[in-house]
């Protein structure tokens, strides 16, 4: 690990079981820059809860290598949120104080929870979503250098999801915190995202920065009877009607008949999952 380098992995690899089980994740190497915010992006399945689980230091890698900062000095966020559920609000946050004495922001931590929660609540009496805030509060509490979340805002209304976001968002730039994030809501990731890994089948798909990797494609429109996309790498193509729609890397002047625009980052993220075998030419 270096201070420009957050989380850095070379040919990671895990499976569950012997010899016969599948890979959970197989030959994933990648370095993501420290002070991003990274969108872990890919369907059910793709090993995204098993990244996070190893870099938080929680499973051991069958192969390869996984770096990141020391426990103490990072956070992970579970998708089940596992909190103590005989606590009250404030005893979780005082056990958050008390095991993290030298780093716990305690302004931090209560302006998560905000008005949302009595203190004197049980967790066991939560809702999901308030159990949300709650471990958010503890993640965010302990000041981070590295902030894991595995689908943090699953639980929360649209409002709250909005909310949270902001503040979680505004948090890492006064900070300088990395955040990798799994979610499967998209339009969350938009504008809050830097960079980007795209896991398929235990595989790295894409990986970089958003804005890279955005201006790195095309999205080209036109009619469906006579195009032409042979000289070009076609990430995804499909035809409605008369009209063909397909995305493809950039990789010089396109010619033709067609509406040449650029990507958003769900254009991007939906394409090359449709193509799980990668962009053919």
């Amino acid at each position: 690990m270096t201070p420009e380098t957050a989380l850095r992995a070379e040919g990671l690899g895990t499976r569950y079981g012997g010899r016969s089980r599948p890979w959970a994740l197989r030959d994933c190497s990648f370095a993501l820059p420290a002070g991003r915010v990274c969108a872990l992006v890919g369907p059910n399945g793709a090993g995204k809860s098993t990244l996070l689980a190893l870099a938080a230091g929680l499973l051991r890698p069958t192969e390869g290598t996984i770096g990141a900062p020391p426990r103490e000095r990072l956070a992970y966020v579970a998708q089940d949120k596992p909190l103590y559920p005989r606590l009250t609000v404030a005893d979780t946050l005082r056990m958050g104080r008390e095991l993290n004495p030298d780093r716990w922001d305690e302004a931090t931590a209560l302006r998560v929870i905000a008005d949302e929660l009595a203190p004197d609540s049980l967790v066991r009496n939560l809702s999901g979503g308030q159990r949300t805030r709650v471990a958010l509060a503890l993640a965010l509490g302990k000041r981070p250098e590295l902030l894991l979340l595995d689908e943090p805002m699953a639980d929360l209304d649209p409002l709250a999801r909005h909310q949270l976001m902001g503040q979680l968002m505004a948090d890492a730039a006064e900070h300088g915190t990395t955040v990798v994030m799994s979610s499967h809501i998209l339009t969350e990731l938009e504008g809050a995202c830097d960079h980007l890994l795209l896991l398929q089948n235990g595989r790295i798909r894409l990986d970089g920065a958003v804005d890279d990797l955005l201006s790195g494609h095309v999205l080209l429109t036109g009619p469906a009877t006579g195009a032409d996309l042979a000289p070009h790498t076609v990430v995804d193509s499909r035809t409605t009607g008369r009209q063909l729609t397909a995305l493809i890397r950039r990789e010089g002047p396109v010619e033709g008949p067609w509406e040449v625009t650029d990507p958003t980052l769900e254009d991007l993220l939906l394409a090359h999952l449709r193509t799980p075998e990668g962009a053919r030419s």
